[in-house]
């Protein structure tokens, strides 16, 4: 594995080739890091990509043209090791390619390709996903970066189309002997966007945000003076960090896709937020994170 450095004046990141994942992101001033470090003792991980699943499957299976077949939580990608295609002062781009691994239980031919590029204090963070079949591909993909903070006194600011959302915010409820959506449906009130972060907020694991209902989140310490801001264009969002842990870091989750619901019939192509291709077509996404 090898990490790959990407700085400018403002800002420095690192990026694993394993997974494409973003390991580090610093302030050049401070060298302050933003990104929580992988500790196993709370999570081992810190900027995952999900692919080609976001969350579970019911019962970890799918049935695919009459095939059953099954995945892990969140796929393969974050798992395997990707190639590095292209790389600029201010640019990584990484790609994976299907395997004959891959293909016994993810039986589509897939090119998908993660770019990081560097703007002042910003990072953003794109994902190009390629159908390499003859017919249609089905997928979901999703980032699941993992910044530092104090679970008992910092806050999260939701925005949408520049301003504080509504004080109320709708969030899906996982159950938590699945790993599955839940029917279950509780309200997360803020003031004027503004949400004081707390360790039980994650009792019942993520919080789902469907529908848009924002397109920003962004992270305010109350011991320090940066702010951490993640922007996205996604049908759909998920805040973590896990229960009962206290740990100290929370994720903010711009997703193309979610885990099934509880009871879920298996079929790939009908699967709730998933996304497809058809033969030659490409898909693109891609979300922000910046220091304030």
């Amino acid at each position: 594995m090898s990490l790959h450095v990407l700085k400018n004046n403002d800002i420095a990141i690192k990026v694993e080739d394993h997974g494409a994942e973003l390991r580090s992101l610093t302030k050049i001033d401070s060298g302050k890091e933003f990104m929580f470090q992988a500790d196993p003792k709370y999570w081992g991980r810190t900027s995952p990509v999900l692919f080609p699943i976001v969350g579970g499957l019911w019962e970890n299976k799918y049935i695919y043209d009459g095939v059953t077949y099954e995945l892990p939580k969140h796929g393969f990608a974050r798992d395997m090791d990707f190639n590095l295609v292209k790389e600029t002062s201010d640019e990584l781009l990484f790609e994976l390619k299907d395997t004959e691994e891959t293909m016994k239980v993810y039986p589509f031919k897939f090119a998908l390709q993660i770019g990081y590029k560097l703007e002042g204090s910003k990072v953003t963070v794109t994902y190009n996903v390629k159908n390499d079949n003859d017919g249609t591909f089905y997928f979901s993909i999703g980032a699941h970066p993992a910044f530092t903070c104090d679970l008992n006194t910092d806050e999260l600011l939701f925005e949408k189309n520049g301003a504080a959302v509504k004080d109320t915010l709708k969030s899906g409820v996982i159950d938590m002997s699945s790993g599955c959506l839940s029917e279950k449906v509780i309200d997360v009130k803020t003031t004027e966007g503004v949400l004081a972060l707390e360790p039980k907020l994650f009792d019942e694991d993520a919080l789902i945000f469907e529908d848009r209902q924002s397109d920003s989140v962004t992270i305010i310490r109350k011991d320090d003076a940066d702010k951490v801001k993640v922007s996205f264009d996604a049908p759909l969002f998920g805040v973590w960090s896990p229960d009962k842990k206290n740990a100290p870091f929370v994720c903010i989750e711009p997703w193309n896709g979610r885990c099934d619901r509880v009871g879920y019939g298996h079929a790939l192509e009908k699967r709730e937020h998933g996304n497809r291709l058809e033969k030659g077509e490409s898909f693109n996404t891609a979300f922000s994170i910046e220091i304030l």
